[in-house]
C-alpha cells in the first residue's frame, strides 16, 4: 500500500468531519420539530384556557379540561363528578377548586 500524500490525509479528515457534523444536524432536526410542534400545541392550549387560568388550575388539569371540551365553569354541567376525577391530569387539588367555583355560581355535576 502506497502512502498517502499529506493533501489527500486532509481532504479525507475534512470529508470525515462534514459527514460527523451532517450525522448531528439529523439527529438535533426531529427534536427542533417536535419543539415547534409542541410550542404549537401550548399556544392552541393558551387561548382555550383563560376561564381555567382565572380559577387557579394547574397546567395538566386545564389541558384535560380543554381536551375534553369543557371550555367554561358551565361545561362542567354536562359531565358526572366521578368521570372528572377519571380524567388523565385531573388531580385531587384540582377537583377542589372545581367544586368550590361551581358552589360559588350554583352549578352542579351531572348525576
Amino acid at each position: 500500500m502506497a502512502k498517502k500524500s499529506p493533501a489527500k490525509i486532509k481532504k479525507l479528515a475534512a470529508e470525515a468531519k462534514r459527514n460527523a457534523a451532517t450525522k448531528r444536524e439529523l439527529k438535533r432536526a426531529p427534536t427542533e420539530e417536535v419543539s415547534a410542534s409542541n410550542s404549537v400545541e401550548l399556544d392552541r392550549y393558551e387561548s382555550l384556557d383563560a376561564a381555567w387560568r382565572q380559577i387557579g388550575l394547574g397546567a395538566p388539569a386545564r389541558r384535560a379540561l380543554v381536551d375534553e371540551g369543557l371550555f367554561e365553569l358551565s361545561d362542567l354541567r354536562k359531565m358526572s363528578l366521578a368521570a372528572l376525577k377519571e380524567l388523565h391530569g385531573m388531580g385531587p387539588n384540582a377537583v377542589r377548586i372545581l367544586i368550590a367555583e361551581m358552589k360559588k355560581v350554583d352549578l352542579a355535576f351531572r348525576k
